[in-house]
């Protein structure tokens, strides 16, 4: 078991596939849940924003989405159980197979929300993925933690109403937020980001109050996954050590947990 050096074990091979099955079938077994557990405060958002803003249909920008998990959620009222039996080896055999598959899913459901998905993710298979099956309506494949985007990268990032994100802030930090924001020529989107608590949201948070924003932490703590071994479990609680965290009562007993922030613009 390789770790990274948050202590978590290393699943990078689950992202590069060229469809879900992979990312579902390693992903299973460990109790994967933070994008369900999520999904209705995602939902209670959009409609503070639509009522708020009178945007119709906002545009939601899913940062590390992976291959459109929270897009298939909230667009097509998706469950994460129903996401691990479709892909659970059980269906198609082929790439090709799956998408015709996921195709007919996302028009055959009305949409349970209006929404315009753009997936930011440094794993072009995943994109490619969540893109064809119809659960992404953009794409932006790019590392913002390296560089500015492109100009046209910058075009598909402007016009963000709501930021999202169901674990990948730790590895993604303010230098990725502050980059997205300045893509919006002084517009400021909402944003909602289930954090794991081994990740200290300070410096994000300081970032966004800078370019105008205020962050809320909503109360309680909210299940990723089971740890993947002994191995891991001691290398979080190290992390959760290290940062002063802690863990007794919830990492302890043997899974991950998340925080959601709310930042949204100071004159909300």
């Amino acid at each position: 078991m390789r770790l990274d050096a948050s202590g978590k074990v290393s699943l990078d091979h689950i992202y590069t596939a060229p469809d879900p099955r992979t990312y579902f079938q390693v992903l299973r077994p460990l109790g994967y849940c933070v994008p369900q557990l999520a999904k209705p405060y995602f939902d209670k958002l959009v409609k503070e924003y639509r009522e708020t803003e009178q945007v119709a249909v906002p545009r939601v920008l899913d940062i590390g989405c992976s291959y459109g998990i929270n897009a298939a959620l909230l667009k097509y009222d998706a469950t994460m159980d129903e996401l691990y039996a479709r892909y659970d080896g059980s269906g198609p055999g082929t790439r090709a197979g799956l998408l015709e598959r996921d195709r007919d899913l996302s028009r055959s459901r009305s949409p349970a929300q209006a929404l315009r998905f753009t997936g930011l993710d440094a794993s072009a298979e995943a994109l490619a993925y969540a893109h064809e099956a119809g659960f992404l309506d953009d794409t932006v494949n790019a590392d913002l933690e390296a560089g500015d985007p492109t100009p046209a990268q910058r075009d598909l990032l402007a016009g963000t109403d709501l930021v999202i994100s169901t674990g990948c802030i730790g590895y993604v930090t303010e230098r990725t937020l502050t980059r997205v924001v300045a893509a919006q020529d002084g517009r400021l989107p909402w944003m909602a980001h289930f954090v794991l608590r081994m990740f200290p949201f300070d410096p994000v948070e300081k970032a966004l109050e800078e370019l105008g924003y205020r962050t809320t932490r909503v109360d309680g703590v909210f299940k990723q996954r089971r740890f993947a071994g002994p191995q891991e479990r001691q290398g979080v609680l190290d992390s959760l050590a290290a940062a002063d965290v802690d863990a007794s009562g919830l990492e302890e007993e043997g899974w991950l947990y998340a925080q959601l922030h709310l930042s949204r613009p100071q004159h909300r």
